[in-house]
């Protein structure tokens, strides 16, 4: 008997996932060559059924991302000192250890294939496969945030996010809350500088925003503030630049990332951190657990501890940028959690989040599976494809405790950090709220050009909002600088460049004319 090579299985032939060859990929089976088609097409089936299937729910936050695979270096010391005074974290001694890393940069509000040129915070979200386990650094670009409590949270991100009536990003609605939240507008004035649109994702800083705590041998604690400082340099965009980019192009950054990395020029960061002895500092006019709050540098000066390289570009998109999986609540002995209401918040939404978007076992999946030995007694879920068994282990026992051949817990030898808690429970905001005093030190920090840009942006935009909302805005910018709210008054008086609509893009002045445009620039045709 001959058999016809073209059928024989080598080692680049087209299989289904049960493994059975493929002799024909471009037909239906059907009744003749003109159909119809029969219902028995299991490979069709199972290739249809599979693409339908493709897309895990977008993320609600961050959907649009990039990421690499890289590693970190740590120095071993903080500034002058061995890093071990301050924390017993394994990922942070032996100067010149590396950690395998996995970074994915992101923007934040819309889709998955929205434009990278947007005005927008940005996030950058760090995992750190180390020997104790994953650690992931999950913040932005930009080091503080529009609120302080977690409760907030989906109440921003609605306003942020397109009208659920139209399904178009609305500037009035963006104002309306930032308005009504006080503690929003330091961020606000970040995000309508050339802050808000950085250039790629190489040339950005990364923050990881919350207040954490370090622990070290002897169960004692500082409070922590990490920030990653581009070795490339920052850049940032002004909105007729980023305007003209997405013209050309809405995929830059990814495409900047991709390339540099492809092309050899490694990015690299350096990982910076602030020390604060765990306290409520009182002597502060701000509170430290507050995200909406710079802690001043001058007083709190950044420590290198350690540098990042991003050097092998993703296999597969999905499977490593869309499908890996961060979550604050991440931290590996050595590192804690402090008071912080936004990261206490996150701590919950995030791996939540995860759980839904990817399913019950996404830590299974290689990009999100630590690079050492996992045992649970986790059953179950969808998609689960082993089960975390230890070497010997009596797979009939799934809990714990058990004297028949189960899990044990680890021993603790360093001292564990047990810090005192003590108030009645209530409903409250922070006593120190400093709403915007901080907000007027960074608008006098910045250049001409940038305030320049700043109150344009904020004026064009503003200009179509609501005049209660035009007087809330003008109120904190003249409590945060004089010269911020005399500027920003005087421009809402003299603008003659009213709109008619708020449904667009932040920042973007005459995005409400595009409809128009489209009419009147397109070119007649006939039908066919």
């Amino acid at each position: 008997m001959t058999h016809n090579d073209d059928h024989i299985e080598k080692e680049d032939t087209l299989t289904n996932r049960q493994g059975h060859p493929i002799t024909n990929n471009q037909n239906l089976r059907t009744v003749g060559n003109r159909g119809p088609a029969t219902l028995e097409n299991y490979d069709f089936l199972e290739k249809m059924s599979h693409f339908d299937r493709e897309r895990t729910p977008e993320r609600v936050v961050h959907a649009r991302g990039a990421g690499a695979h890289g590693y970190f270096e740590t120095y071993g010391t903080v500034g002058n000192e061995p890093v071990s005074k301050y924390t017993r974290a394994k990922v942070f001694q032996d100067k010149g250890k590396q950690t395998p890393v996995f970074v994915r940069f992101s923007t934040v509000i819309h889709g998955n294939h929205s434009p990278e040129t947007l005005r927008d915070p940005r996030g950058f979200a760090v995992k750190f496969y180390t020997e104790d386990g994953n650690w992931d650094l999950v913040g932005n670009n930009i080091k503080i945030f529009f609120i302080r409590d977690a409760m907030k949270f989906p109440d921003m991100i609605h306003a942020f996010k397109p009208d659920p009536i139209t399904n178009i990003q609305d500037v009035e609605r963006f104002f309306d809350f930032c308005a009504s939240s006080p503690e929003s507008f330091h961020m606000v004035t970040f995000i309508y500088s050339p802050w808000g649109i950085p250039a790629n994702y190489r040339m950005m800083q990364g923050s990881g925003v919350n207040t954490y705590k370090w622990v070290n041998s002897d169960g004692e604690a500082v409070l922590i503030k990490y920030h990653w400082e581009p070795k490339q340099g920052i850049k940032n965009l002004t909105q007729q630049e980023a305007e003209e980019i997405q013209a050309k192009n809405f995929n830059h950054a990814t495409q900047d990332l991709y390339d540099a990395i492809a092309n050899g020029d490694y990015p690299e960061w350096e990982l910076n951190v602030q020390i604060m002895s765990d306290g409520e500092h009182p002597e502060l006019d701000f509170d430290p657990l507050d995200d909406t709050k710079l802690w001043p540098e001058d007083q709190f000066p950044w420590h290198p501890v350690g540098k990042m390289v991003l050097n092998k570009n993703p296999e597969d998109f999905f499977a490593e940028v869309e499908q890996v999986s961060f979550g604050t609540g991440v931290l590996v002995d050595g590192l804690d959690f402090s008071d912080d209401k936004m990261l206490q918040g996150r701590t919950f939404s995030y791996s939540d989040t995860q759980r839904h978007r990817v399913g019950a076992n996404y830590l299974q999946l290689p990009i999100n599976a630590p690079k050492k030995r996992v045992a649970t007694n986790q059953n179950g879920g969808q998609m689960l494809y082993k089960r975390d068994l230890a070497p010997g282990q009596n797979p009939h026992i799934n809990y714990e405790p058990s004297m028949l051949g189960g899990l044990h817990e680890a021993k603790q030898n360093a001292k564990e950090y047990t810090p005192f808690i003590e108030g009645n429970l209530v409903h409250e905001s922070i006593d120190r709220q400093s709403n915007t005093k901080q907000a007027g030190e960074t608008y006098r920090n910045f250049e001409d050009w940038e305030k320049d840009e700043l109150l344009e942006n904020l004026i064009g935009d503003l200009s179509s909002c609501d005049e209660k909302i035009q007087k809330a805005m003008i109120a904190l910018a003249e409590e945060a600088d004089d010269n911020y709210g005399r500027r920003l008054k005087e421009g809402l008086q003299n603008t003659n460049k009213k709109h008619s609509s708020t449904q667009r893009p932040l920042a973007n002045n005459d995005g409400d004319k595009a409809p128009e445009d489209a009419i009147e620039k397109g070119h007649d045709a006939e039908p066919y």
